[in-house]
């Protein structure tokens, strides 16, 4: 027998850019809560609005499983002595079980191997309604609270006051303390629209109730109809609504009854750059702004109510007149900023601490400076441009606009840039310098961009590095980790052909610090390589493939790049399976050996078998083949040849006994393996690869 069950707990006002997080957790920790006492449902749906929570169980079992419980007492030779007395072990196993030791003689079972003392019980299972409390109390316990909070005299601490609660289960209302209330079946509607209580008679009546009462309960469906009310809107102005998701997120976590409406504000405003208009208007409003067929910004925005006002011209008035000083400001910061070149700004960075142990902003651009201008023939920028943008790169964070919306850093730059009349290139280098910025996103388009967004990160890197305060387990205060796949997106999408050695290099030799040694280069490259792995694994290339790649000590992401996808696909390749097996074994073999063992260079005098001479003679003829696809990186090409190997290694394997008897006819075959190795190595170590599995 099963019923549906229903818990919704009513609060004030959520945060609204965790909602999303709270809501997800508290209905995983109610189905862990089910699954760990053996409950079985069919459905689960979960509700999140701003005022509550609430998970719907559909078809939830009315009890746990009766259960066999076995107890395995001690062996019988153990549990009675010689005379058939009970020991003390027995006595102790009786008391565990509650039973009398003179029944013990009748509890003897064989577990398979020797007579035991053994208990069978069985247990009927508990009423699911009785179970509730503890699985509702112990999932709130567990939710992911950044700051809880104490309301009235209560001890209690949750997110924010807790007000209602309801538990269904059935038509049946449970009664539990939660969080200082005792749940029922009333809940409650929209702050304005709806008042009064509003009683849930079934867990499956909850949706409609509410809906009636002027709650869309259901996120995805709130989501939903505010991105569609929003397009609408737009498209009432021949606009276009642009809808950040995260934008979206926050909003649908701030209504529970959705109107969106449109609003104006005065052309003049399209004066100042349109990324501070979108800002203001998104960070402070929570505002969509709308764009026209060309992409340029409209003065129009939409907001999106709480509320089905009788007069909806009255709240697009009063939204408005609010943000009509918010744009005022973005222009009178515009205005501002404009009064101060980037160059004059450069001074004020000198009284800004980047780093106690690598001093100012200032001296960070100075680094990167004369880092980009090493980096920029290897991308095929200028060099006097790129060491410009280093200069100027940083000066927007004292901008009265930078200050008041950090997320336009590099945006503003790019405009202060042009109106001081630098260079195309400069401007939008000192906007791609932060490019990318999160898993996906674009990289620099343009040669100088990339020159000046690998310079700031690798100076970030090494710096961090040589002052000891690297990442370690979950903390990365500088986003090295970011910075790290940044540089390696760089490198490879822009196929830039540079060592990682001479860039680390060249950036420790700017910050002059004893700390930035030989040690320290390594690390900084080795933690770079290792970022690898993970990007791969998000294109489904396998950890293997990568360590096969990594594993021949490269320095080049770009080579390392077109070894690993020749690799990859060379792993799906059938001959793949032999010869990963073959290079296994010969590293196992030379290994054991030592290089002491083995022959300077291989004497075909010494063969005693056609199958070594036909090996020696493939390896000679595929070095040779190989060297100009090599040169190349034409690693596919040099793994297809090499992949004709399978049948004289097979050959020689089965007809060859490597350890042979005579030393100087052992060491030349181990030199003829430690050849075949070598060809391999020219792409990777395959004895690394998982195939064929």
């Amino acid at each position: 027998m099963s019923k549906d069950f229903l818990v919704e707990i009513g609060t004030e006002e959520l945060p609204p850019k965790i909602l999303r997080q709270l809501s997800e957790a508290f209905a995983n920790g109610i189905s862990k809560g089910l699954k760990d006492r053996q409950l079985g449902f069919d459905l689960m749906t979960v509700y999140a609005a701003p005022r509550r929570l609430a998970v719907l169980i559909s078809e939830l079992d009315e009890q746990t499983p009766d259960q066999d419980i076995v107890s395995w007492g001690p062996p019988l030779k153990v549990a009675f002595d010689a005379d058939g007395q009970p020991t003390k072990a027995a006595e102790a196993f009786a008391r565990k079980n509650g039973l009398g030791v003179e029944s013990l003689a009748k509890l003897v079972e064989n577990d398979g191997q020797q007579d035991k003392l053994c208990v069978r019980q069985s247990i009927s299972g508990s009423n699911t309604q009785a179970l509730l409390g503890d699985i509702i109390n112990q999932s709130l316990t567990a939710l992911p609270v950044p700051k809880p909070m104490r309301w009235g005299r209560s001890r209690q601490e949750f997110v924010r006051p807790v007000q209602w609660a309801v538990v269904l289960f059935g038509a049946d209302t449970v009664a539990i303390d939660i969080l200082g209330v005792t749940s029922g079946n009333l809940s409650r509607g929209h702050r304005f629209h709806s008042s009064g209580d509003i009683e849930i008679t079934s867990p499956g009546s909850y949706r409609d109730a509410l809906y009636d009462a002027f709650v869309m309960v259901d996120f995805d469906q709130r989501r939903e109809l505010i991105r569609q009310g929003v397009m609408a809107e737009a498209k009432k102005a021949n606009g276009h609504a642009v809808i950040g998701e995260d934008l979206l997120e926050e909003v649908t976590s701030l209504n529970e009854w959705p109107v969106p409406l449109m609003g104006h504000f005065e052309e003049h405003f399209l004066e100042v750059p349109a990324e501070a208009l979108v800002s203001s208007m998104a960070q402070h409003q929570k505002y969509f702004h709308v764009v026209d067929a060309n992409n340029q910004l409209m003065p129009l925005f939409i907001t999106v109510a709480n509320i089905v006002s009788s007069d909806p011209q009255q709240v697009i008035s009063g939204n408005e007149r609010v943000i009509r000083p918010r744009l005022a400001d973005a222009a009178f910061f515009y205005s501002t900023d404009l009064k101060t070149t980037l160059e004059a700004r450069r001074e004020s960075l000198r009284k800004i601490i980047f780093q106690s142990k690598l001093g100012t902003v200032y001296d960070k651009t100075a680094r990167v400076s004369a880092l980009a201008k090493t980096l920029a023939p290897f991308v095929g920028a200028d060099v006097a441009a790129a060491g410009r943008a280093g200069e100027l790169c940083k000066s927007d964070l004292v901008t009265e606009m930078v200050g008041e919306f950090d997320d336009l850093q590099g945006v503003m730059g790019r405009y202060y840039a042009l109106h001081d009349g630098e260079d195309k290139a400069v401007a939008e280098a000192l906007l791609e310098q932060y490019l990318p910025r999160f898993a996906g996103d674009a990289i620099p388009a343009s040669a100088t961009g990339a020159a000046l967004a690998l310079a700031d990160r690798l100076d970030t890197l090494v710096g961090i590095f040589a002052i000891g305060q690297q990442p370690s387990g979950s903390r990365d205060p500088f986003a090295l980790r970011r910075a790290s796949l940044g540089i390696l997106r760089i490198i490879i999408e822009r196929n830039i052909d540079i060592d990682l050695k001479v860039a680390i290099a060249g950036a420790a030799q700017q910050l002059a610090l004893t700390e930035a040694s030989g040690d320290c280069q390594e690390q900084v490259l080795t933690y770079v390589i290792e970022r690898l792995k993970f990007w791969y694994r998000d294109q489904s290339i396998s950890p293997e493939v990568f360590a096969s790649v990594a594993s021949v000590g490269l320095s080049n992401p770009l080579d390392m790049d077109a070894r690993v996808k020749a690799v990859d696909q060379f792993s799906r390749a059938t001959e793949a399976v032999a010869l990963a097996s073959a290079n296994k074994r010969v590293l196992n073999i030379l290994v054991k050996q030592g290089e002491a063992n083995v022959a300077e260079k291989v004497d075909s005098t010494l063969f005693e078998d056609p199958a070594e001479t036909q090996l020696a003679a493939d390896i000679e003829r595929l070095s040779l083949l190989i060297a100009p696809l090599v040169a190349e990186r034409n690693y596919v090409g040099v793994l297809a040849a090499l992949a004709t190997l399978r049948e004289p290694v097979d050959n020689f394997f089965d007809a060859v006994l490597v350890m042979a008897d005579n030393l100087e006819v052992r060491a030349n075959r181990l030199a003829l393996l430690h050849n075949l190795r070598q060809l391999f190595l020219n792409v990777a170590d395959i004895s690394h690869l998982v195939v064929g599995k």
